[in-house]
């Protein structure tokens, strides 16, 4: 998919003659039948947009033009709402109070493609599969997402976790099922499964488990409380952290990178940490690096490049740019103004979504977004928009 975008930038004139054009899809986060009758009136003659991208504010949704970041169309959707890529070219996953919908964003439009449950949790792009974590139920749903394109609920596997707990899950390319072990009040590992949901085998060497990551050659990381429990080739292997309490509890990977980006957090009793080091697992070697960026990040900062680079944005404002392999910071590109990581984690704060060789990153408190080309640093497309927003995502294409 080209993700290239053209060096201009947005004026506020122009977003604000594109908003007044914008047709708006009404509903709740209930999936209720107004709801539903709300998207099911909507015109359906709206341009599609390319490339869209997805940003969140306090009582909906913005659909953005991914080259131009011009707005293309807004739904209205109270409550707290999370977004993820699906995994094709046009749907986002939008994690409500009641479950996870489906955005058509290329033609803005929500689906009435639902899976209902409490606490939606995790969304895991692999191996052209998409899986669905439900932290309520602990059910696990996994489908290819080119089914999405049918306008009907994708026929795919299903999982029940032995207890719903905050987990996560991924299916491998030869049909392997890995899934978090767990309970509401204790995380302990991982359990592997075969194509019929039969255990193969199992870890519980890893307290705390909390989110996912996969590298090159399908190493699989699982964040730990003192470390990282990594599956490749039938096997499980745990990287210790350096400290006794060493945490890593959200990481980005790169199918073109054998080292995983982590955040990396030491104070088990701080309401708020705020570190300033993150973590590089090598999955190869098995070894662990911590890199100091001299600022402070949020859970939103982590990303990787087209070519593997580890990205992370501080709240000095910073893109930096890492070398995986070396630790080296390459490159360090201003982007937005100083920011500090709010206590509660709903709250709004700069986001990071990478797209190819494109940064776009939020900055609720001036209503902006920008897009930025990696590779050369250059700010290519800024735009403001009507309100604050807080998580951002997109569309992906293929996976």
């Amino acid at each position: 998919m080209n993700t290239s975008i053209p060096r201009r930038v947005v004026t506020g004139t122009a977003l604000a003659l594109a908003l007044s054009a914008v047709l708006t899809a009404c509903g709740s986060a209930d999936g209720s039948s107004s709801e539903t009758k709300a998207a099911d009136q909507a015109p359906t003659t709206r341009a599609a947009v390319k490339d869209p991208l997805v940003a969140t504010f306090d009582g909906g949704l913005y659909i953005l033009d991914g080259e131009s970041l011009k707005a293309a169309g807004t739904i209205e959707l109270p409550g707290f709402n999370r977004v993820n890529p699906a995994g094709d070219d046009s749907h986002v996953v939008v994690s409500t109070d009641a479950g996870f919908r489906f955005l058509n964003a290329g033609e803005q439009t929500l689906t009435d493609i639902t899976y209902q449950g409490a606490k939606p949790g995790h969304v895991v792009r692999h191996a052209g599969k998409t899986v669905l974590f439900t932290d309520g139920t602990g059910e696990v749903n996994v489908f290819d997402p080119a089914d999405l394109s049918g306008g009907e609920k994708p026929e795919g596997r299903t999982y029940t976790s032995a207890k719903p707990h905050h987990g996560v899950a991924i299916e491998l390319s030869n049909g392997e099922l890995l899934s978090t072990l767990g309970t509401e009040e204790k995380r302990t590992g991982a359990v592997v499964l075969d194509k019929n949901n039969k255990e193969l085998k199992r870890s519980e060497n890893c307290p705390g488990v909390h989110g996912e990551a996969a590298a090159k050659g399908e190493a699989v990381a699982f964040g730990c409380q003192d470390g990282v429990l990594i599956y490749q080739d039938g096997a499980f292997t745990k990287v210790e952290s350096p400290d006794a309490y060493g945490r890593i509890g959200n990481q980005a990977g790169s199918d073109t990178s054998a080292v995983l980006l982590g955040d990396y957090k030491t104070d088990p009793d701080a309401e708020l940490e705020r570190p300033t080091r993150v973590s590089l697992i090598d999955t190869e070697t098995a070894r662990l690096r911590l890199v100091d960026l001299g600022t402070s990040y949020s859970f939103r900062s982590l990303g990787r490049g087209a070519h593997g680079e580890a990205l992370v944005l501080g709240t000095n404002g910073t893109l930096h740019v890492i070398d995986p392999r070396t630790g080296k910071i390459e490159k360090k590109i201003p982007v937005v103004g100083e920011w500090q990581e709010p206590l509660d984690w709903q709250q709004a704060r700069p986001t990071l979504f990478v797209r190819g060789h494109t940064a776009y990153i939020s900055e609720p408190g001036k209503r902006k977004l920008h897009a930025v080309d990696i590779e050369s640093g250059d700010r290519i497309a800024s735009v403001t928009l009507p309100k604050s927003t807080n998580e951002l995502s997109g569309v992906t294409g293929a996976h």
